[in-house]
């Protein structure tokens, strides 16, 4: 897995890259959280080049998520593609976490 951020005015854009399961989700929370505490409230997570994500991946970005939402900031993501769309719409994530087709309507 890797993550590259950058600022693009109020938001903060993470984009995700490989896979994000157990190994990885330390690293994301990690990297998330550094933004979280030092940055601001508006993040999106750019799933487009996210090939696999686990339920750990999928528990990291809940877990962001609900950091975010305490801090009065808010989540998005954009770009899924192929099993890890599947995924994230089985899991009902769409109810909780705004999901865009690309960075650019995230924002």
């Amino acid at each position: 897995m890797q993550c590259v951020c950058d600022k693009t005015g109020e938001a903060t854009v993470i984009k995700v890259s490989g896979r994000l399961n157990a190994a990885f989700a330390p690293e994301f929370d990690q990297e998330c959280g550094k933004w979280i505490d030092e940055e601001g409230t508006y993040l999106v997570l750019d799933l487009e080049e996210l090939d696999y994500i686990s339920s750990a991946g999928l528990r990291c970005i809940l877990m962001v998520a609900k950091r975010l939402k305490a801090k009065g900031g808010k989540l998005a993501m954009c770009g899924l593609q192929g099993m890890v769309e599947e995924v994230v719409n089985l899991s009902g994530f769409a109810a909780y976490i705004p999901i865009f087709p690309s960075v650019p309507e995230a924002l």
